[in-house]
């Protein structure tokens, strides 16, 4: 490869340092060993030096002077290119024009919790080892705090800048997943922030905004043109849930989904990714929606994505999904050159696979497309500080690393307040348990090399004197014989850590779970153990998904439960840390926990997520299933205590319609009162510029414990009594605050009814109800009533 350090794709307005380079949206070209000028070393593409060992000149090229437009400089590089050149640019592995000074580039690189070498476009070596590894999103959503959340994107992007000026990153990385986890069955669960829109969407912003956000410069005039640190992805659009579930697999599978299903869950993550975050590529999903593929769909793409959203960047496919298209879903029977008319049309804009550039030419000769559509993919792509080897792996990204850990752990049950463990009692440990002495499962899938690893074993060691037993050969757990062993141990000791879980051979991309149970012969080791034991007994859970562990909850030999999902490298101390007491636990679940039967109930590939009466099916996620559970959503408790104490400013508020404006019905269940105008259209409410005053309340938040902690504050909305399909509850913000012991705080929340109550009925419209609203705080530890009265000129 060649030394282009810090280079800022084609023509970047100065991703860092406005110095080395003047462009849009920025990537990183690569130039392979044997090209003219393998041995130089250059700031930026548009280097005088670098096109004079091409044997060019540099002035001959407009794209190149920065003092001309943007845009001209876009077109006169794309209309340099033949056709056949121009479809060459179209895959993840842009081969470049090398006769007008365009350089190859490798599109792909990940950076879901850390910068990887999964897709080709980062690498790690003698020179750089590895890059720090945090915590997998699903365990990094527990902790709902949007200033981590972004503080980790800043982090890894520090370190992807680095390895790029080293040349060994890119500058594209197709990070964050925020597919909503509709199914406790997905195996994608540890790469999501969740079942919650809101927590997916209020996450992807926060982490894309710390990975592109450039101090000083995080907005622009021309944000088709805002400098960016690193360019980010959210993905996979739309929809996409199911990877191998008995033979349904995602690259065929049709996603059957109700409008209003798209509007309030698959689609609200991806919008705030583009609106609030400004994210600089969607990448389309595999799957069919409603017969489909994501990827040809104009109304997905064009229409909403750079239509509605107004992206400010590209759209690239999954892996393949063009060829897919043809290959394997046979869609309409098209031939390659039909697909990739299709999907350019429909506003794609990048094809991670070869099959794009190997048809598109075709394509245009054929009729299909035009030359210009070409362009406009192109124009698309191009829509678009000195770190070095030192900066990746600081000591301040490891530390950022386990207070993440720390931060996302959960504790479900603490009996008798067993923990935090006294470490002047417990003079010995035994630590047990096929995850006791976890390293390459802490940083899940989409991982590079991590800095380090820190087990649980590795942290126990370093606080007291441990016993370790394996207890099961493998997370399979089908050797019993390694048990005796463990329960030997739990009888010796004065205290029991038992490290249990799943990982990504039961969960993960393309292997969806059968059921929510812990593998082979597992619960017997916790069984056992846990009567065996002298001292008290803690379990921790390493999963992704939820565990049916009822067994463990209401065994009182097991005093305490901490579900640590996969930590990332430093997840042995964000462990230890918990259980003596160092970190009070303020994670919260991000996902329901539900019983094994509710697999049994329904199919994985049913999308609704209310429940189907007909079908006997019951409904998804905490939002529409109200039958017993494990755990619920948001659940999680601290070694201390908290009280609220609620004050809003307004509990009413009065809604008047003019002439223009039409009250809109509603289904109610039998028996209920129906209000004279029950709802509005909230589009009229914008189209006619009438004014919704926001609802606005502060939150005091008392400490009432003995021990310093933090507290995530969940504000829930409750549509008004008897209104058909609406949700059970709905997050509608969230803060995360600390409370030192015997002290109190106030947290000011500000919601817009037009915007946070919000309701999406059976023909899909967004309306805003008459009645009486309800705000419930956590597990309503508080709540109160908020009333609207809408008015309209013709009652």
């Amino acid at each position: 490869m060649a030394n282009i350090s810090s280079v800022l794709l084609f023509f970047s307005l100065a991703v860092v340092l406005a110095s080395l380079a003047n462009a849009a949206r920025t990537i990183k070209p690569n130039i392979e060993n044997d090209s003219p000028f393998a041995t130089r070393n250059y700031t930026k593409v548009c280097d005088p030096a670098r096109f004079s060992d091409l044997g060019l000149d540099m002035n001959d090229f407009l794209y190149c002077d920065s003092s001309i437009e943007v845009d001209m400089r876009i077109k006169d590089l794309i209309d340099r290119m033949t056709l056949q050149e121009k479809a060459l640019q179209l895959g993840d592995d842009a081969k470049g024009v090398i006769r007008i000074g365009l350089p190859e580039y490798k599109w792909w690189s990940e950076a879901l919790h850390g910068v990887s070498d999964v897709g080709g476009g980062s690498s790690f070596d003698e020179i750089i080892p590895g890059a720090t590894s945090f915590p997998t999103p699903i365990l990094s959503a527990a902790t709902f705090n949007e200033t981590l959340w972004k503080a980790i994107g800043q982090a890894v992007s520090t370190e992807a800048r680095a390895m790029h000026n080293l040349e060994h990153a890119g500058m594209t990385f197709w990070s964050p997943n925020i597919n909503v986890v509709r199914d406790p069955r997905w195996g994608r669960a540890l790469e999501t922030p969740g079942e919650d829109p809101l927590v997916v969407g209020k996450y992807a912003s926060n982490y894309v905004r710390g990975l592109q956000d450039i101090q000083g410069q995080e907005t622009s005039e021309d944000p088709k043109h805002r400098p960016l640190k690193v360019a980010a992805c959210c993905k996979h659009y739309a929809a996409y849930d199911v990877d191998n579930w008995v033979g349904v697999i995602r690259e065929t599978y049709n996603a059957k989904v109700e409008e209003r299903d798209m509007i309030e869950t698959f689609q609200k993550p991806f919008e705030m990714c583009v609106l609030e975050g400004d994210v600089a590529s969607v990448m389309c999903s595999y799957n069919q929606v409603n017969g489909l593929p994501t990827c040809a769909d104009p109304q997905l793409l064009k229409e909403t994505v750079r239509g509605k959203w107004d992206l400010n960047g590209y759209i690239v496919s999954d892996c393949d999904s063009v060829e897919v298209m043809v290959d394997r879903q046979r869609f309409l029977g098209y031939s390659p050159e039909d697909a990739v008319a299709q999907v350019l049309r429909a506003g794609l804009d990048l094809d991670c696979g070869k099959f794009s550039p190997d048809h598109v030419a075709n394509a245009v000769l054929q009729g299909k497309i035009r030359v210009s559509d070409v362009d406009v993919a192109l124009k698309n792509l191009y829509r678009f500080d000195n770190l070095g080897k030192d900066d990746v792996c600081t000591e301040e990204n490891i530390n950022l690393a386990i207070q993440a850990a720390r931060e996302g752990m959960v504790l479900l049950k603490n009996e008798d307040q067993t923990l935090p463990l006294n470490l002047d009692e417990i003079k010995s440990l035994a630590v047990v348990g096929p995850h006791a002495n976890a390293t390459t499962v802490m940083i899940g899938n989409y991982a590079g090399i991590p800095c380090r690893y820190t087990s649980p074993l590795d942290a126990f060691k370093e606080a007291t004197e441990v016993i370790y037993e394996v207890g099961c050969d493998t997370v399979s757990c089908k050797n019993e014989s390694l048990i005796f062993p463990a329960m030997q141990a739990a009888q010796n000791t004065d205290a029991t850590v038992l490290v249990v879980g799943i990982d990504l051979s039961i969960e993960a991309e393309s292997l969806d779970r059968r059921d929510l149970l812990l593998p082979g012969y597992q619960r017997q080791l916790i069984e056992q153990v846990a009567m065996s034991a002298k001292g008290p007994v803690i379990l921790v859970v390493m999963s992704a998904g939820g565990v049916d562990i009822e067994f463990a909850k209401n065994n009182p030999n097991i005093k305490a439960i901490i579900w640590a999902g996969y930590a990332g490298e430093e997840g042995g101390h964000g462990i230890a840390d918990v259980v003596f007491g160092k970190y009070n636990p303020s994670g919260r679940l991000p996902l329901t926990w539900h019983e094994n039967d509710y697999v049994n109930m329904l199919p994985m590939i049913s999308m609704p997520l209310r429940p189907i009466d007909s079908l006997g099916y019951p409904g998804r996620t905490y939002k529409f299933y109200n039958g017993s559970v494990v755990y619920p959503f948001g659940c999680g408790l601290s070694y201390t205590t908290f009280n609220y104490n609620v004050e809003a400013s307004k509990k009413m508020l009065d809604v008047n319609l003019d002439k223009f404006i039409k009250c809109r019905d509603l289904n109610y269940t039998q028996g209920v009162v129906k209000p004279s105008c029950p709802a509005v259209l909230i589009d009229d409410l914008s189209d006619c510029q009438i004014k919704i005053n926001d609802l606005e309340f502060s939150v005091e938040v008392e400490n009432t414990g003995d021990r310093d902690g933090s507290e995530a504050v969940l504000v829930y909305w409750v549509a008004p009594n008897g209104i058909l399909d609406a949700p059970i509850k709905q997050l509608v913000a969230f803060q995360k605050v600390f409370v030192e012991a015997g002290r109190s705080t106030k947290v000011d929340f500000k919601l817009c009814p037009t915007k946070d109550l919000g309701l999406i009925d059976f023909q899909a419209y967004n309306l805003l109800a008459a009645g009486t609203h309800t705000i419930i705080l956590g597990d309503n530890v508080a709540s109160f009533p908020f009333s609207i009265n809408i008015h309209n000129s013709e009652y």
